[in-house]
């Protein structure tokens, strides 16, 4: 009786438990244990995992391979790295990087982004409305599996392309960068860093209880039914279409807000971020941690990050090949990922206490 009711509270709170624990890690611990360069790191880390739940929610839940979120992630940092250079640069005046490249002109909508207000509502909108319209011209068409992931791909490929073409515009190559402040705070003041540390930490763990929240309602339902078995889901008068258009459009929404918060974190945002490579970096976090669990995504977000920052101090020119031999040993190894490995070495204690009990009272 104790041992089924411990096992539905478990399924009920377990992963709420874990929730919090991971926001004392975070909000607590690692502010008062790592240095500013490694909080810092810690926070690029943060921004990539808030995009890393997002990709857990479409694809771990709903099947859909997105290969190209670094299109969200770059729609939030460019927007956020956007404002910011307005800000620094004062009332009337063009950024900096636009005087260099000798074009005193501002095109007109890079305008209302001097304004905080709209700036947040756009790292908001901008993606949800990208994402909606993209999402239900794939999904009214029934484009899925393959096609699907090769088409958002190319479409990380196509807008890194653009940024770069565009260099009086966005940066070109070399992205935009040296911001000085952040809605009015100092960026060079080591408190205001961990401020901002501190809000990308809680945003993630704002994105974990919404999942989880939404994993537990009709709607996270839907979604896995639409993902094993989309037919009968269609057939019971629901369109699994829409259902994946809702996750689709979250999971944008997500990778909008870690890239907005990206930008002042890391200093910068250039098309390197955004591009396939990068988010194929965020699908093999996501596949590493465990793409159909709750925290896994997450998790292996950070693991990839942190690992990438170790094995290229320790390893310069070679860091990248161990990397790709871990991802390869992980996932041949452990396919659901590695926080798979905990329920089921629960599962396994559990079997041998109960079949100890067993043997005890025969």
């Amino acid at each position: 009786m104790n041992t089924a009711l411990v096992s539905r509270l478990y399924k009920s709170w377990g992963s709420l438990a874990a929730i919090g624990l991971v926001a004392v890690l975070l909000l607590v611990v690692a502010p008062a244990t790592l240095t500013d360069f490694r909080l810092g790191n810690l926070g690029k880390y943060c921004c990539w995992a808030i995009a890393a739940v997002g990709i857990g929610l479409a694809w771990g839940r709903g099947g859909m391979l997105v290969m190209g979120q670094g299109v969200f992630f770059g729609l939030g940092g460019y927007a956020m790295a956007m404002h910011l250079k307005l800000d620094a640069a004062g009332p009337g005046n063009v950024p900096d990087f636009m005087t260099l490249y000798g074009d005193s002109t501002m095109p007109f909508w890079w305008e209302p982004f001097r304004s905080g207000a709209f700036t947040l509502f756009a790292i908001i909108v901008l993606p949800a409305v990208v994402a909606g319209i993209l999402g239900y011209a794939i999904f009214k068409r029934r484009v899925k599996g393959a096609y699907f992931a090769i088409l958002t791909q190319a479409l990380a490929v196509a807008f890194a392309a653009l940024l770069v073409a565009t260099i009086k515009q966005t940066g070109g190559f070399n992205g935009l960068n040296s911001f000085s402040s952040f809605f009015g705070y100092n960026l060079y003041d080591p408190v205001n860093k961990q401020m901002i540390y501190s809000i990308a930490a809680t945003l993630l763990i704002l994105c974990l209880v919404v999942v989880w929240h939404l994993n537990r309602s009709r709607f996270g339902e839907l979604l896995i039914a639409t993902r094993d078995a989309e037919e009968r889901v269609r057939f019971l008068g629901y369109d699994p279409a829409n259902v994946k258009l809702i996750a689709f459009v979250i999971a944008a929404i997500m990778a909008s807000i870690g890239g907005a918060m990206f930008a002042p974190i890391a200093g910068i945002i250039s098309p390197s971020d955004v591009d396939a490579s990068a988010s194929i970096l965020l699908i093999a976090g996501v596949a590493l941690g465990g793409r159909a669990t709750l925290l896994g995504p997450a998790l292996g977000a950070l693991a990839v990050g942190y690992g990438q920052s170790t094995l290229s101090e320790s390893f310069p020119n070679q860091w990248s090949y161990f990397q790709g031999a871990l991802f390869i040993v992980v996932i041949l190894l452990i396919p659901a990922g590695l926080t798979s490995v905990v329920p089921r070495f629960f599962g396994f204690l559990g079997r041998t206490l109960r079949s100890g009990r067993k043997e005890a009272t025969a």
